[in-house]
């Protein structure tokens, strides 16, 4: 199939040719269509399938020729509605289309004066248009067309609040599409509260990970997840995306990558807008080969070419296993995943793989790697030589619960104990861990 079977307009498919796309992908063959008819459409599709432009191009096609904010893009994150927001420019040439980037982070007054202008086009997160809203300085009673891409994160991250009062603002009778990668019970309440007889396109069952991606797991632990992550960088030149399930982690991570020499960025909620824009721009030119990120600062990250995707930390929702996964083995290519589970982990790893329908390759952890042996001995030394009112608390190991169903409640962990970090005395190194092995069912 190519892009001139879709209905698109001679005007689209010259762009499209001008951008160097020679035919469309699953999600965009299927979702075209429907929505260049105006119907509402439910799109299933694995992160890096192409869902932009599976919106954008129709939404573009139908807006021509009006004026006035006809179109209203909601996105989970910043670096998702800039990515968006690069696209509708590009492909918005030469129609007299304008639209504006509607994000946190950046000073509202530049926002305010393009609602004034008038725009066509409006890519947003929930909570910096909702500021606009309060203030008066943004109407919607004009959108025509209303996009929510990522709708499962922007659940997961609590926006439901705000997406109903944002919902509160537009016309009923408009188009809705709606894309996810994943298609949990949450999105699809709230698809049938808000759509009308949608189209559902799903371009792999919900919860498929890119098949693309070689999939591996390592049984490590807790303690020594650093000194592994330094061995596989050892081991090619691979760029990498290593995520962490907290912002503490991820700049404890990064620091230690950067001690061993490696090129780092690091991107959290709590960086800056300028410094997470230029961690990304120098992860995606080069000039970093690792990139540290929790969950939500990901989100939007458009990398062609990730070749190692690391799961630090697992995730408490089995949902965001796929969306990380996917960041690798993007459109066409291929590419790693690699995880470290340690035994308290245990149950989150179960819950991926019921989610997934698959079971992770069990890798071997290269223990007797130099770099390995040498990280955990400067861990051991670090932690002799603390004070002993910063050591942590020696406590039993704790298991995980209720996680592989993605609940909303936290297991208790320890970076330390029981997990190749010191002893309650601090004076011996770590004891040296064998592969755990996971408990058998009862």
């Amino acid at each position: 199939m190519t892009f001139t079977d879709l209905g698109l307009s001679q005007k689209t498919l010259a762009a499209l040719a001008r951008a160097g796309f020679e035919a469309p992908t699953p999600i965009q063959a299927q979702a075209i269509p429907p929505a260049l008819q105006g119907k509402d459409v439910i799109g299933c599709a694995a992160t890096g399938t192409g869902k932009t432009l599976a919106f954008v191009l129709p939404l573009l096609e139908r807006l021509e020729g009006k004026h006035g904010t006809r179109a209203l893009v909601l996105a989970p994150t910043r670096e998702l509605a800039l990515q968006i927001g690069v696209e509708v420019e590009r492909f918005a040439h030469g129609r007299h289309l304008r639209s504006a980037v509607v994000i946190g982070g950046v000073g509202m007054r530049p926002q305010v004066e393009a609602f004034q202008r008038g725009v066509e086009i409006v890519v947003a997160t929930p909570g910096r248009l909702n500021d606009h809203l309060d203030q008066g300085t943004a109407r919607l009673d004009q959108i025509e067309a209303l996009v929510l891409d990522e709708a499962d994160r922007m659940l997961d991250m609590g926006f439901l609040p705000q997406l109903r009062r944002i919902l509160a603002h537009v016309p009923k009778r408009r188009q809705s599409l709606l894309f996810s990668a994943t298609m949990a019970g949450e999105v699809a309440d709230f698809a049938r509260e808000h759509l009308q007889h949608p189209v559902r396109v799903e371009v792999a069952r919900s919860g498929v990970t890119a098949e693309r991606a070689e999939q591996q797991v390592f049984l490590v632990g807790e303690g020594e997840k650093t000194a592994l992550l330094l061995a596989l960088l050892e081991a090619d030149q691979l760029s990498t995306l290593v995520f962490t399930r907290t912002k503490r982690r991820a700049d404890r991570v990064a620091k230690s990558l950067a001690r061993a020499g490696h090129q780092v960025a690091v991107i959290h909620a709590d960086r800056s807008q300028g410094q997470r824009r230029q961690a990304m721009d120098g992860f995606r030119e080069g000039k970093y080969r690792v990139l540290v990120a929790t969950d939500i600062a990901a989100r939007g990250i458009d990398v062609a070419d990730i070749g190692h995707v690391v799961n630090f930390d697992l995730p408490h929702v089995p949902e965001d296993y796929v969306h990380r996964i996917g960041r690798t083995a993007r459109a066409e290519a291929a590419g790693r995943a690699s995880s470290f589970a340690s035994p308290d982990e245990h149950d989150l790893l179960r819950g991926i793989e019921k989610f997934t329908r698959r079971s992770v390759e069990r890798a071997t952890v290269p223990r007797e790697h130099a770099v390995f042996q040498t990280e955990v001995r400067r861990r051991a030394t670090a932690e002799a030589e603390r004070p002993a009112h910063r050591r942590p608390a020696h406590r039993p190991q704790q298991r995980t619960h209720h996680h592989a169903q993605g609940s909303g409640r936290r297991p208790r962990t320890s970076d330390h104990a029981h997990h190749g970090g010191t002893s309650a005395g601090g004076s011996q190194p770590p004891r040296r861990l064998g592969s755990w092995k996971p408990r058998r069912r009862r």
